[in-house]
């Protein structure tokens, strides 16, 4: 009842997710008229587009809070395939991004016990960060700032934005979210931190090993590589405002 109560709130998250297992599997399935696997699967290989919003299945927060298990999400997508060469390349995708990818980040926070934490990146991102610590950044916001969306970049505050009264983010834009955090506080450390208390304060599939791969990616370089050199990142990849466009 608690939990309703507060809820009612919040109208803005009841417009695009339900909460329970039924509903998981309608959006999964259908009958829900945007039901990932017959509605948006084929666009699934854009993605990381952020002008297209609903290639992502936003199936994240029922994984989450298990109302949905990520085997039968797989069991099913697997079902489709058969039908055409573009809708078995986006069913490939989705499966390395919901088994692979997903338990990539199960693995690191279950056997790296800094996984929060920028002493659990690896000796060149962290020795590459350390570097670059003190360098001068052109912004620098406080936590208040950031979580209001109130930066000099409208991009990033829509961003924030879409986090603070959905509950959601689009996964390209979670990196550059995260990357510019990163650009916009005094520190590396203060940038992992202040993303993942944002991210597990608002996000609806937050307090996850997804969402903590996630930022020890963006700001840390997990499961990535060294990049060309330059001041404040370092060796971590850079992200810009003209990539996204």
């Amino acid at each position: 009842a608690t939990a309703r109560r507060d809820g009612a709130h919040v109208p803005e998250i009841k417009d695009w997710i339900i909460p329970g297992e039924r509903a998981a599997l309608a959006a999964l399935c259908g009958p829900h008229k945007e039901a990932f696997l017959p509605k948006r699967l084929a666009t699934y290989a854009e993605r990381n587009k952020p002008t297209a919003p609903l290639a992502v299945s936003r199936l994240s927060p029922y994984l989450n809070f298990g109302h949905l298990s990520p085997r039968r999400a797989a069991w099913e997508a697997a079902k489709l395939r058969g039908q055409n060469d573009v809708l078995d390349e986006a069913i490939d995708s989705y499966l390395e991004e919901l088994i692979v990818r997903r338990e990539l980040s199960d693995n690191f926070c279950l056997h790296n016990p800094r996984y929060d934490s920028l002493e659990g990146a690896s000796a060149w991102a962290q020795e590459s960060l350390q570097a670059h610590a003190s360098d001068v950044r052109e912004y620098v916001y406080d936590y208040e700032t950031l979580e209001r969306g109130r930066t000099h970049d409208e991009l990033w505050n829509a961003a924030q934005h879409e986090l603070l009264y959905l509950g959601r983010m689009h996964g390209f834009m979670r990196m550059y979210w995260a990357k510019k955090i990163l650009e916009w506080t005094p520190a590396p450390t203060t940038a992992l931190e202040t993303a993942i208390a944002l991210n597990d304060a608002y996000a609806l599939d937050g307090l996850d090993p997804n969402g903590y791969v996630g930022c020890m990616w963006s700001i840390a370089g997990i499961h990535d590589q060294g990049w060309k050199e330059r001041a404040v990142f370092g060796k971590v990849r850079y992200m810009n405002y003209a990539g996204c466009k």
